[in-house]
């Protein structure tokens, strides 16, 4: 038998309780003996209601506030969670309820309902960890929203917006359909295609002359960047129309980084046939290295196609806060210790330090502990003072680097959570919906059998004197008697 200790407290009107009622609950096989003075600190509770009826009410009026009552032993029985129940308790001794390590708040909170126990009564660290699995409750539930949206056809709908649903699993979700994952598939291998493309065609040996004597890129490798830029333009094109919020599409992150990976080739078409009419051949050249740079973006759209890339995006915007601590820690000692090694190697005739600004380099290399060695210290001071400059910038990145980690394994498995999370109740949807189909094939076939048996035994009545009613004893029926009692010696 579990019991907390006892305790006495004063009555509403400042005298002690004397008159004591004591009750005998038995949770899941734990019995507990709980005091009526007690348990009327919070009486809107069911264990409150409990111990005031059971000096007056009868054994069918306490039974609606339990599972089971012994009147031989005045024992009240309920199949509730035995464990839960000692964190419920707590409410009368303490005034506050902590939910035990490792118990699931959403079952904790079906206990509290039970007792008649608000939630305001949690401490908040268990309000903490109850908000986070109703987050994550709310992300499946839209999880499989969206699913369920996939997978159903709604009939009020047009042709022109089923096709526009179409076009937009086609392109944006790849695991509704094998065309659909094809065409992710030639996505990414287009991206990667480009991007080494823009690459190579960087190599001077790769590139040929124009006829001003200028190395310009081979024009296979144009060939193949052109072939990318089309299918990127198709694609983007087709996301667009299939979108049904098309302002929210253009003004998508993603969908930026999308229109400026295709944006450049088009603006070079144009500076490069009708640009040299309105502006300086040199000023179009210029333009057009500097929109050859924004084609690096193209890198970005591989964060489309993967969900690792994703997960580190979310990481580091969780992260922001660390990653502010990092920086605010890099900037003071990078401030610091070119200020010093400025003022220290100022002695030296040869001096690498020539100003402050200069040696943030130095400070940025030296903290970083990547140290190019284009400019170091030559005084023993100074060196001194480099010294104590990368070890502290050892300190200072590796402190926020773990909780950056964390966060991203935090992201990591809370998302893969939530997808086998989502699958796992879609096929708990299918299973239920295919018992309720058998079940209603069950009674069908059962009311199809009973009413073929039925009208073959009425039959038989119509054509004999006696028979054998279904499930009954032998009797003698005539032909005038009425159909429905064969029926009820049936049911």
């Amino acid at each position: 038998m579990w019991e907390f200790p006892r305790t006495r407290y004063a009555d509403y009107n400042g005298s002690e309780a004397s008159d004591e009622t004591e009750i005998a609950v038995n949770i899941g096989g734990v019995k507990h003996i709980l005091y009526g003075d007690v348990l009327n600190r919070y009486p809107e509770t069911r264990l409150a209601e409990l111990v005031n009826r059971a000096t007056y009410s009868t054994q069918a009026n306490l039974c609606a506030l339990c599972d089971d009552y012994d009147d031989s032993k005045q024992e009240f029985y309920f199949d509730r969670d035995p464990e839960a129940f000692k964190c419920i308790l707590e409410l009368y001794y303490y005034g506050e309820i902590h939910m035990k390590r490792g118990s699931c708040p959403m079952c904790f909170m079906r206990e509290m309902d039970y007792w008649g126990i608000d939630a305001e009564y949690l401490d908040e660290c268990c309000i903490n960890s109850l908000n986070e699995v109703q987050t994550e409750l709310a992300e499946i539930a839209e999880k499989v929203k969206a699913i369920l949206d996939d997978l159903e056809d709604d009939a009020s709908v047009t042709r022109g917006q089923r096709c526009q649903a179409f076009l937009w699993k086609l392109m944006e979700k790849p695991e509704s359909s094998l065309a659909a994952r094809v065409i992710a598939v030639v996505s990414f291998a287009f991206i990667l295609l480009s991007s080494v493309v823009m690459c190579v065609g960087t190599i001077p040996e790769l590139q040929v002359e124009d006829a001003e004597g200028n190395l310009v890129e081979h024009p296979t490798l144009e060939s193949i960047e052109t072939a990318c830029i089309i299918w990127f333009t198709v694609e983007y094109v087709l996301r667009f129309m299939s979108s049904s919020n098309q302002l929210r599409f253009v003004f998508s992150f993603m969908n930026i980084i999308d229109f400026l990976a295709i944006m450049p080739f088009y603006v070079l078409l144009i500076l490069t046939h009708l640009g040299t009419a309105v502006m300086e051949l040199a000023n179009v050249q210029q333009a057009v290295q500097a929109l050859r740079i924004m084609r690096i973006a193209r890198i970005f759209k591989l964060a489309r196609h993967s969900s690792g890339l994703q997960t580190l995006t979310f990481a580091l915007k969780i992260s922001l806060k660390e990653l502010g601590l990092l920086f605010m820690y890099m900037s003071v000692g990078i401030f610091l210790f070119s200020a010093l090694g400025y003022t220290l190697e100022q002695s030296h005739p040869e001096t690498m330090f020539t100003s402050i600004p200069q040696s943030f380099w130095w400070a940025v290399i030296t903290m970083t502990t990547v140290g190019y060695g284009d400019i170091y210290p030559k005084t023993t001071l100074g060196r001194c003072n480099a010294a104590v400059s990368f070890l502290c910038g050892v300190i200072a990145i590796a402190l926020p680097i773990h909780p950056i980690i964390n966060n991203f394994v935090i992201v990591y498995s809370k998302q893969r959570v939530l997808e086998t999370a989502a699958k796992h109740e879609i096929e708990l949807m299918a299973l239920r919906a295919e018992e309720e189909q058998e079940c209603l094939k069950a009674e069908r076939t059962a009311s199809a059998g009973t009413r073929s048996v039925w009208e073959s035994t009425a039959q038989s009545a119509s054509q004999s004197d006696k028979y054998i009613p279904v499930l009954g004893d032998t009797a003698n029926v005539s032909k005038g008697q009425p159909v429905h009692n064969c029926k009820n010696n049936y049911n």
